[in-house]
């Protein structure tokens, strides 16, 4: 079994996005999440595993960041699952993945 450390970044999200899908045949372990506020003002930042919440409506002051996902917390991510970030101002996504095939 192949492991190999990954990074996603994403620029200026609001709508929901697909920051990070496990690949086909392959099993995902997300060790870092930050999410940092580019707006200038407050904003509102939700992100899920599919359908389910991780975190709903977490307000992330302006210049600021928030990380829902590292030290202690991990989230094991399936072949095909993806996790979504979605905000009401912009915000900028660092997801660091190990992936084992």
């Amino acid at each position: 079994m192949a492991n190999s450390f990954k990074t996603y970044t994403e620029r200026n999200i609001t709508a929901s996005t697909a920051v990070m899908t496990s690949p086909i045949g392959a099993t995902s372990t997300v060790i870092g999440l930050t999410i940092s506020n580019v707006s200038g003002v407050n904003t509102d930042v939700t992100v899920r595993l599919g359908s389910t919440h991780i975190v709903k409506n977490a307000t992330v002051i302006a210049g600021s960041a928030l990380v829902p996902i590292g030290g202690e917390q991990k989230i094991v991510v399936a072949a095909g699952q993806s996790i979504y970030v979605q905000a009401t101002n912009a915000v900028d996504v660092v997801c660091s993945v190990l992936e084992q095939n």
